[in-house]
Parts: C-alpha cells; sequence; structure tokens
C-alpha cells in the first residue's frame, strides 16, 4: 500500500489531553514534600524519550538487548500461545521497536493499539509502524496508562494481549504494581494475557552501572527533567548546580536515581520559591528487581496466573506470560 493508505489506518485522537496543568500540580506538589521528588513519567518529553532512546544502546545497559534476545528467540511460541486475532495493546510504547518481533509474527493481529504519554513521539512511531505494518490497523492512543484511559478492543478479553516491556514494572514499588495491575486486568477483563518484562536481581556492580554509564547519557536524562521544568513551567533550576546519583538499595531491591543539589540554592517554578541545601536531593525515579518466583507471586495477587516466563541464560532479565483472573488479595479483603 501507499504511505497515504498507511497513514489513513492510524486513528489519533481529536484532541490530546492538557498535561500541563498536571505536571504543575505534580511538580509543586513532589517538591513541596519534606524528601523532594519528581514523577519518573515527566522523563518522557520528546528529548527526554531520544535520551532514552540513546540509553537503551549503551554497552552499560543490558536491559533493552537481553530483552530483545528473549523476545526474539522466542516469539514464535508466544504467538503460538496467544493464538490468532490478538488486539496488541503496548504500555509506554516508545519507539515501538520490540514490538516488532511480536507483529512479525503473530498470526493476522486484529490492531496494535500503542499507549504513550509523549504525543509527539508517539505519532512518529505510530506513522512507521502503520508504514511498515499496511494490513495491521494501528491505532495509538495519547494517555498516562497509569490512568484510566478510554479503550475499545474486537474480541473480547480473551482476545487481548497487553504488551509491557523494558521491565517498567520496577518503577512501581510492589504494592503499587500489585495495584496497577490488578486495574489493569479489570480494565481490560478476565482472559485477558499481559507479556511484560521484569528485571532479575543480580550483581551490585552490574546494575548500578546500567543506571550511570561512563557516557553521561543517563545524567543527562535525569537532568532533562529539570530542564523540561525550566522550559514548560517557567522554571529557575540551574542545571550545573545539579548532579547525577544512582545507587543500590540492597534493603528494598531498587535501583534509587536522584538529582543532588551541589550547593545551597533556590529555584521558581511558576514563582513558587524550593530552596535546596547542599546535598539534599530530588528522588526521580526507582526500579525495583525481582526474582523469577517473586514476580510470579506479586502476579498472582493482582490475579495474573503465570502462563510461561523465558530468561536468557545468565540469567539477567525475564518475559512473563500472564493470564487475569481475580484479584486475590484485592478479592479477599472486599469479602472480609
Amino acid at each position: 500500500m501507499t504511505d497515504g493508505t498507511a497513514s489513513r489506518r492510524i486513528a489519533m485522537p481529536a484532541s490530546e489531553p492538557d498535561l500541563d496543568t498536571e505536571f504543575l500540580k505534580d511538580v509543586l506538589d513532589g517538591l513541596g514534600r519534606p524528601v523532594k521528588t519528581l514523577p519518573a513519567k515527566y522523563f518522557y518529553d520528546q528529548r527526554g524519550s531520544r535520551l532514552f532512546d540513546r540509553i537503551c544502546e549503551l554497552e552499560e545497559y543490558y536491559p533493552t538487548r537481553t530483552e530483545t534476545a528473549i523476545l526474539a528467540r522466542h516469539a514464535g511460541d508466544i504467538a503460538e500461545r496467544v493464538g490468532r486475532g490478538v488486539t496488541l495493546l503496548e504500555l509506554g510504547s516508545g519507539s515501538s521497536v520490540k514490538v516488532r518481533l511480536l507483529l512479525d509474527v503473530l498470526d493476522q493481529p486484529a490492531a496494535y493499539v500503542p499507549v504513550d504519554i509523549s504525543g509527539a513521539h508517539l505519532e512518529a512511531s505510530a506513522a512507521r509502524l502503520a508504514a511498515d505494518y499496511p494490513d495491521i490497523p494501528v491505532s495509538p492512543i495519547h494517555a498516562d496508562y497509569n490512568q484510566a484511559f478510554p479503550l475499545s478492543v474486537k474480541g473480547g478479553p480473551e482476545r487481548t494481549l497487553a504488551f509491557f516491556p523494558g521491565s517498567t514494572i520496577g518503577n512501581f514499588s510492589p504494592e503499587e504494581a500489585r495495584a496497577f495491575l490488578a486495574r489493569l486486568g479489570r480494565q481490560l477483563g478476565p482472559g485477558s494475557r499481559l507479556l511484560i518484562g521484569v528485571d532479575l536481581k543480580k550483581d551490585v556492580g552490574r546494575l548500578e552501572a546500567a543506571y550511570d554509564d561512563a557516557a553521561g547519557v543517563t545524567a543527562a536524562f535525569n537532568l532533562n527533567l529539570l530542564e523540561r521544568i525550566n522550559r514548560e513551567l517557567d522554571g529557575t533550576f540551574d542545571i550545573a548546580a545539579f548532579a547525577h546519583r544512582a545507587f543500590y538499595n540492597g534493603d528494598l531491591g531498587r535501583i534509587e536515581m536522584h538529582l543532588e543539589s551541589l550547593r545551597p540554592q533556590t529555584a521558581l517554578v511558576a514563582g513558587v520559591p524550593f530552596r535546596f541545601q547542599a546535598g539534599e536531593t530530588i528522588h526521580t525515579e526507582v526500579s525495583h528487581k525481582y526474582t523469577v518466583e517473586e514476580f510470579r507471586s506479586l502476579g498472582r495477587d493482582a490475579g495474573w496466573l503465570a502462563d510461561e516466563t523465558w530468561t536468557d541464560g545468565e540469567p539477567l532479565f525475564s518475559i512473563h506470560l500472564l493470564t487475569f483472573q481475580a484479584p486475590v488479595r484485592f478479592h479477599r479483603s472486599r469479602d472480609a
């Protein structure tokens, strides 16, 4: 088909949500806390998305290439297990690179529905996918997948496969992850499937290098959050007065990313002042790591039963195929 035909298969929403008000509210709220925080979802403006694409190509950043290798090795098995005519829903689609490994082997998928918070990045990647897969309807949704968004799927829950790669589930605390997975299951319905990437616990040095690369790309990605506040919210952050910090918190089983103030200073956001002491940090991201059984247990608590798990040889990373039934703990608490 021609490019024009392919582009007409993309169903962009008539209007995009106004995220600026929410962005401002979340920034003011996070910086106003005793321990300052900023939501990691705001990393992904257009520049942040490009920087993350560069991170995924770094030697130190094993998750992307390892997950991609697992998908490439087992895509045929995955396609056989989920069957014909599924709607493939990708949460946090980004550049939609890994999903091509599934689109190449799925049997007559009904549609591909990428969901992402970065509208410009989403539209560009959706256009490329529509051109490369002209027989598959592409229907992008510009939304924050952490919140409810409208979704209509042909064929019902049993024909729905949600794809959540990149170990993004690690950005949630275990309690938040259970709640998110239970909410996703309720939205998709019993019988729906989830293919999810989960980073595994491993050597601390290897973990920390993945989040603090020698080339400084992850540092630029982290600092871009302050630059975005300056650009979009009338911020006055002196970027050179903050430094990227990343370390593994063994007690909580997670990598933590922070922005550390290098001197006493005050920054404004939309005219509101925030004071920083030297050494004070803004906590920007966590990435929890699991064993295979720890994650399967977490999934069961949220109503997702494990069908299969694939890992690499070391193992560094895991991919889980789950089926939704009902959230065990949440169900019991309602009946109690």
